[in-house]
This record gives structure tokens, sequence and C-alpha cells, in this order.
């Protein structure tokens, strides 16, 4: 393996399959369905996530921050299968605890490298700086500069996704119940950006197949890097994502637009039926 490890969270939506065969780490967050609390991806599987999120009369999840015991056991098994150095990069500090709690799990382990990157974004924003990382890694660039470089690159995410409805960011805490109320009442599909680490709403048109086409605009404004789309069921991401392709400016390597299914520690503020991508513009 690269002398350094990446690390990540759960909120970054990687399937556990995707993330293991690239070497990354993923530190998973906490999800709580009334009494039940499950770790992110470990013991609750985005399917699984799912299947009680839509399920009657079942109580609104809520998520928390992973411990610092969760992140430093994680690290200590970066440096146990041969890391000398981490770069961790997480979900915007705006959005989460998470990135306290890697900080003190840094300093339990203050005789070892471990540079702590906020992605200023959430999902797939997480992921992409995380692939990006794994690639430097891999050419041997130290972790210094690597999390210099994601700091950096961070500045050219951004996401895009319609939702439904504003219900679950208003119950998840991430927006007021009257900016959620003003949506209802226009019977519009909204559509949010998280832009330096703040939900905001991009837009907002009449009709799902209208905020779908307002999202692939608003995703190839500029020419792509990378990019993943995301999804919450029941959507099909997978014609969105051919579109999203044939009108990318300048084009872009395929392999570089992956669909990744929205999990438990996004999920419960997005809800069900969402469509939309997590965007790394290029630069130059």
């Amino acid at each position: 393996m690269p002398r350094v490890a990446i690390v990540t969270d759960s909120a970054a939506d990687f399937d556990p399959a995707r993330a293991a065969s690239l070497g990354i780490y993923v530190v998973p967050l906490a999800v709580s369905f009334g009494e039940s609390t499950f770790k992110a991806g470990v013991d609750l599987s985005t399917e699984a996530f799912w299947a009680r999120m839509v399920a009657p009369d079942a109580p609104f999840p809520k998520t928390a921050a992973s411990s610092p015991g969760d992140f430093q056991a994680v690290y200590e098994k970066a440096f146990a299968d041969g890391a000398e150095a981490i770069v961790s990069i997480h979900v915007a500090t705006t959005l989460s605890g998470t990135m306290k709690s890697a900080a003190v799990a840094r300093g339990l382990l203050a005789d070892r490298e471990i540079h702590i990157v906020d992605s200023t974004s959430a999902s797939m924003g997480e992921g992409l700086l995380a692939e990006l990382g794994i690639e430097l890694a891999g050419l041997g660039i130290s972790a210094a500069e690597i999390a210099r470089v994601l700091t950096d690159r961070a500045t050219d995410l951004n996401v895009f996704v319609a939702l439904d409805t504003l219900e679950y960011l208003k119950r998840g805490g991430r927006i007021s119940g009257t900016q959620a109320a003003i949506g209802t009442l226009l019977s519009v599909k909204p559509i949010i950006t998280i832009k330096d680490g703040a939900v905001e709403t991009a837009d907002r048109v009449r009709t799902r197949s209208k905020a779908h086409e307002r999202v692939i605009e608003l995703l190839t404004s500029r020419p792509v890097e990378r990019l993943a789309i995301l999804s919450t069921p029941p959507s099909e991401p997978e014609s969105f994502r051919e579109e999203v392709i044939a009108r990318m400016p300048g084009g872009v390597d395929a392999s570089r637009v992956s669909i990744q299914t929205v999990g438990p520690s996004v999920g419960p503020h997005l809800g069900p039926g969402c469509l939309g991508g997590v965007v790394l513009y290029r630069r130059g």
C-alpha cells in the first residue's frame, strides 16, 4: 500500500466494497431509529437503511458524528497496515461534529503524522477528494502535500441534488421550517447545493423532469474532472448518468463518473426520490 493512507467517513456515501477496493478507510457515523443505534455501513447497510426509512410508522432517523474512539481505531488500523502517515477527509465542519472527533483522535496519537482536511462538502464531495487523495498517494506524494492539494481542490467541488421535498432537510435541522413551508406552498421541486459548507437552494422548478434537466445544466456548466451521480430510492440514475456524460463540455472519461446511492449518514436529510450529483470541476 502507499505509505500515505486515506481516511474518510460514512457521510461520503462510499459503497463499502468500492472503498475497500480503492484502499480508502471509512469511519462510520451513528444512525438511530428510535432506541436502535447503528454504525453506518457496518451494521446498517444502505439497503437496510432505506427499507427502514420508508417503512410505515418508522421513527425519523437521527445521525450523530463518529466518536474520537471510532477515529482512533481506524487510524491505528491504518498504521498497523503499514501506513506512515494519514490524510483524513471529512464532512464539512459546518454540517457535523465529525471533524472535531477526528481532531481529538489525532491528539491521542500525537506521535503520528495525521492531516485532517475539511471537504467543505458532504456525500461524494468527500468521496471525490478521497479518490484524488488515493491517486496522489499512489504517486508517492507526501501526506502534507496531499492535504494541501485536497484543501485547495475543495474549492472546485459543488453539489446539485433535486429533492422531492424539503421536509427531510427541515426535520434533520438543516433548513428552517419557513424555508420548507415556502417550497411546499409553491409546489416546487427544490434543487439544493452545498457550497463552502452551507446547504442552500440553488433553484426551484415545477416538475421532477424539469428539476432533473436543471440539475444536468448546473453539473455540466463547466468542464468536469470527475463526478458522482447521487440518488436515493426509488430514483433510477442510469439514464441520468448517460445524459450527464453526453452533455459534459469537453468530454470526460466515463470511468470517472460513478453512481452512488446515498446512504444512512446523509439519506435522512434528503429523503426518498432525490437525484443529482457531486462534481469536481476541472482546472485550467
